[in-house]
């Protein structure tokens, strides 16, 4: 995975005005934390902060009063109607340090011929993995599975140095039969009154 490199400005204002304002200028407020240190709250530049969140568990290696941090997104507010940037929570991380992350759960392959539907019962998998060695997803195969087949996180392949951080029993796909509607059944009231 590669690093995103942002450059980070500390702020010293703080309420809605404050943000605000920072938010009119195409920058999202944010707080970094971790390793027992105090909480720093920064200003990041709001187009490439938009651009690094698109890919999962992005790392971003800030530059903070001319010190280089590690840090992952915690927590993402979006305006809930227009989407944008409304503030961000980071972690610090070091190189080498594990961390406990979600990563998606992609499927490749088809199932059985018949009426059979795939119910996603996890979509993402909690794993532990190296900071700087994140997986964006793990891809399973559903190829030929039929009704009451199920995969649990134990049968999903992991790239090597993650491990799972979820009960290696719990359900992550399953397979099931769809049901048929029965079609209505004609009264004999309809049938004499002709």
């Amino acid at each position: 995975m590669a690093e995103v490199k942002l450059a980070a400005e500390t702020r010293t204002e703080f309420g809605k005005g404050a943000a605000r304002r920072i938010r009119r200028a195409s920058k999202v407020p944010a707080v970094v934390y971790g390793h027992g240190a105090e909480p720093v709250h920064i200003t990041l530049p709001g187009h490439e902060l938009q651009l690094a969140l698109r890919t999962p568990n992005v790392l971003l290696s800030l530059e903070i009063e001319g010190k280089k941090q590690l840090a992952i997104p915690k927590a993402v507010q979006r305006d809930a109607i227009k989407g944008f940037l409304d503030h961000v929570d980071l972690l610090l991380v070091r190189s080498g340090e594990k961390v406990n992350v979600e990563v998606y759960v992609h499927t490749e392959g088809d199932l059985a011929p018949g009426a059979y539907l795939l119910e996603h019962v996890l979509s993402t998998l909690t794993v532990e993995a190296e900071a700087t060695h994140i997986p964006e997803s793990v891809t399973v195969s559903i190829e030929g599975l039929e009704a009451g087949a199920s995969i649990l996180a134990k049968d999903i392949p992991l790239p090597k140095g993650t491990t799972l951080a979820i009960d290696e029993d719990a359900v992550v796909l399953q397979v099931l039969a769809a049901q048929a509607e029965e079609a209505p059944a004609e009264t004999e009231a309809e049938g004499t009154e002709a």
